[in-house]
């Protein structure tokens, strides 16, 4: 069976690999050339320039307008909204290329030091979910900044092509022929993202970036939309653990929180897994789920003073026996 972070995998992979090779691909470019887009393969212009040359009609010009740019802007934002309405930050977590760079950085940084970020106090445990084990290494020091150089580097050239011909860019590249300004956005670019890859990956999706923001402010707008429940009835099954959900967020958030305190949750459902591997060698079902309608006002109520009663419901396994079974096989397997 397929687990939810394999899937992850795949679809960050295909999505970060489709952000690489858009432009060459001639998928998705602004080419600062020819002054506009270009959108598998063809040329997307509003008509300005046709009705500056007299040879298209101002009616003609208005919808053009209409049908290539307000139209697909409002059909982006308009799904955007309703994805972030219903499930929060899903972009974040299962596409972006940004977060995709902060997970591989982080799992890095840990095994070099055994924390994932710079600004962490303590170190996490050694020992996974999982039953893995995690020793730091000094070496490993290597692989990070490796990573840090590769990634920044490669962003910078993936972002210059997607303003100039991605054919002559590559050309130039591998010619060693770069025109000053080229070579002066490649190296100030690259250098940008290696200091925000260090010391503030994980902050600037917190923080930083315009599209998470906008998709966390829609979500806290929702009080039904799916979150991450912890079923605080059987809170005593919690107390031996070593928090090993919040070791497990990227975003060095606590997923046992209220909705307010999860603002920039990534909806990446790793605190989920490390609970469901921790209790499931205990012979016990899960702590936490994704919830969503009225369960998920025991998340965002909570916010406001207001404790819903009746949250065992929402918890609830059809074949507790069988999940438990499952999950020791996933565990143990």
């Amino acid at each position: 069976m397929v687990s939810t972070q394999q899937k992850r995998l795949w679809y960050r992979t295909a999505f970060f690999a489709l952000f690489v090779l858009a432009p060459p691909l001639d998928i998705l470019r602004l080419d600062l050339y020819l002054g506009h887009f270009i959108l598998f393969g063809q040329h997307w212009t509003l008509g300005i320039d046709a009705l500056a040359q007299g040879t298209a009609s101002p009616g003609e010009t208005a919808m053009n307008i209409i049908l290539r740019g307000f139209l697909p802007l409002a059909l982006i934002v308009g799904t955007g909204v309703w994805v972030s309405w219903k499930y929060g930050r899903l972009y974040c977590g299962w596409l972006c290329p940004h977060f995709s760079v902060v997970e591989a950085i982080n799992a890095l940084m840990r095994r070099a030091w055994g924390r994932p970020t710079l600004w962490e106090k303590h170190s996490l445990p050694t020992q996974l979910p999982d039953g893995r084990n995690i020793v730091p290494k000094a070496g490993y020091w290597i692989s990070v900044i490796l990573a840090v150089f590769g990634f920044s580097f490669l962003w910078a050239l993936s972002l210059l092509t997607y303003l100039l011909p991605p054919d002559v860019i590559y050309h130039n590249l591998l010619t060693g022929d770069l025109t000053r300004n080229q070579s002066v956005f490649l190296s100030v670019a690259t250098v940008l993202l290696m200091i925000e890859f260090t010391f503030a990956r994980h902050l600037f999706c917190r923080f930083g970036c315009a599209i998470g923001l906008f998709q966390s402010l829609v979500w806290m707008a929702n009080k039904r939309a799916m979150v991450v429940g912890f079923n605080r009835s059987r809170v005593e099954s919690c107390t031996e653990c070593n928090a090993a959900c919040d070791n497990a967020c990227p975003m060095r958030l606590n997923p046992r929180s209220i909705k307010r305190h999860m603002f920039t949750c990534t909806q990446c459902g790793q605190c989920l897994e490390a609970c469901e591997q921790v209790q499931a060698n205990r012979q016990q079902t899960s702590l936490m789920k994704w919830v969503s309608r009225d369960c998920a006002l025991d998340v965002s109520d909570r916010d406001f003073g207001r404790k819903p009663d009746d949250i065992d419901g929402c918890y609830e396994l059809k074949h507790p026996i069988r999940a438990i079974k499952r999950q020791t096989i996933k565990v143990n397997g």
